[in-house]
Formats: structure tokens, sequence, C-alpha cells
């Protein structure tokens, strides 16, 4: 496909698997990211879908920007259907928040939150975040080398034979 003026703003496809064995959307502005081509990309944006019920972060933290989690069903025809339980956590008291319905939750700079857990899932769901900064990054709570690893090492690509096979396509030949 031709370069248009304004198709490099398009980041197509930027879909990997992460090391919690879910497959992914994933962007940033991290020198390894497909965000890192536009200079001062301005935000962190990962989305999963969850088939399975799991403890996705058992650590309580706070970032160091604002963040933006969210949770839809797998209807795009129908936002109402919505066929899980999610549990999470809010403030420094652990306040238990039960997520029944597609939801967004504002999480401000600094606010702890977590553990954050996928009590059931009868219907697989897309859960996600926006961190608004170019790089994850934790102010408070759980701040380890391994909760702050640069999403290089939390992510992979699919290669270039497994994403033709998951689009239905036939595989490319070496």
């Amino acid at each position: 496909m031709a370069e248009t003026k304004y198709g490099k703003y398009v980041i197509r496809e930027p879909i990997q698997r992460s090391l919690r064995g879910t497959q992914g959307l994933h962007f940033c502005g991290e020198p390894t990211c497909l965000g890192a081509q536009h200079r001062g990309f301005p935000a962190e944006f990962t989305m999963h879908m969850i088939a399975h019920p799991h403890l996705m972060e058992e650590n309580p933290h706070a970032h160091n920007s604002d963040q933006i989690i969210y949770v839809l069903g797998p209807n795009p025809s129908n936002l109402f259907e919505f066929d899980a339980e999610v549990e999470l956590c809010l403030g420094e008291e652990c306040e238990k928040q039960i997520i029944d319905t597609a939801s967004i939750v504002y999480v401000p700079k600094g606010m702890i939150h977590c553990p954050l857990k996928f009590a059931r899932v009868d219907k697989p769901i897309f859960f996600g975040h926006i961190d608004f900064s170019p790089e994850y990054g934790r102010s408070a709570g759980d701040v380890s080398a391994q909760a702050m690893a640069p999403h290089s090492k939390q992510w992979t690509k699919y290669t270039p034979e497994e994403a033709d096979k998951m689009r239905g396509r036939t595989l490319r030949k070496s």
C-alpha cells in the first residue's frame, strides 16, 4: 500500500501476546514499541481478551500518571452483553469493587489499586487500560523490577506466519 500523508498515524495491528498468556493489543512510546515512531507519543494502551477466571495482578500499586481501566463484553452489536465478574480493589483501604457490567474505571495518578481478579468469566470479555504516559510506570506499592519491566519484556510479537494463520489466510512462503 502506498504511503499517504497521514497514513503514518495509523498504528496497524499492534497485536501481541503477553507473558500472562493472553492475546492483546499493545502500544506505547517505549523505544521498542510501535508508538515510538511518533515523538512524544502520549499514552500506553493495552487490551486483553480474557477467557477464563484468574488473578491478573495481586499487588496493590499506584501509577505516576492517570489511568483508565475498562472491561467490555464480546459483542459489539450489544454492549449490554457481559457475562463475567471482575474484582478490583481501589484506595489504600482496598475497597473491593465488583464489576459485572461493561465499565470504565478512572484511576487518578497516585491512587493505590489492585488486586485485580477475574472471578467469573462465563463468556470472554475485553479488559485493558490506558496510562496517560508514554511508558508504564509505578509510583507506589509494588515497584519491583518485575512489575516495572519494560513492555518489551512482557509482550512478544507474532511472526508473519502466525498472524496469517490467525487471519485465516494461506501461510506465507519463505
